[in-house]
């Protein structure tokens, strides 16, 4: 009995503290994100470059398989004044078309949601287009979720049609 009224008391006075923290604390109004993509764009090759200031930090993403182009990005923040800097862009490996291309043809013939399927495969850097024809409509966003989750693809064209 004697632990069940410790134990509501702390409750109480935890509750209690909670209460008074959360009245004390004032609203504060939502960050404002700016897109300073524009700004950034001449400074460097990047592919699906994105440039946001968000609550005093520079936000920088994109693709490169030159890490030096990210860096470049990392300078022109800084020359610019910036001095929390969080850059994100990946560095990726240039791709090898033929490698992609067999990967995903086998990808496709192993999946056992597209069985019955006709597609022409082909990569040109890292740009993956597949062609054919599928039996239901569902397999075509089947075989673009296979395709996607190929390491190096880095878009996909679709050409399919129903049988």
């Amino acid at each position: 009995m004697k632990r069940m009224i410790v134990r509501a008391a702390a409750a109480a006075a935890f509750l209690l503290t909670l209460s008074s923290v959360a009245l004390a604390a004032e609203p504060t109004a939502p960050a404002t994100t700016i897109d300073l993509t524009d700004s950034f764009r001449d400074s460097a090759t990047v592919d699906g470059l994105q440039v946001y200031q968000l609550a005093g930090i520079l936000i920088i993403r994109g693709r490169t398989t030159d890490p030096a182009q990210a860096a470049l990005l990392a300078d022109r923040a800084q020359q610019l004044g910036y001095a929390r800097v969080a850059n994100l862009v990946q560095t990726v490996h240039e791709s090898d078309d033929s490698a992609l291309t067999r990967a995903a043809e086998r990808e496709l013939a192993i999946h056992r949601a597209l069985d019955g399927c006709q597609f022409t495969v082909h990569s040109e850097k890292g740009v993956v287009t597949i062609a054919g024809r599928v039996r239901h409509e569902l397999q075509k966003d089947v075989a673009v979720q296979v395709l996607r989750g190929i390491d190096g693809v880095r878009a996909i064209e679709t050409d399919l049609q129903k049988f």
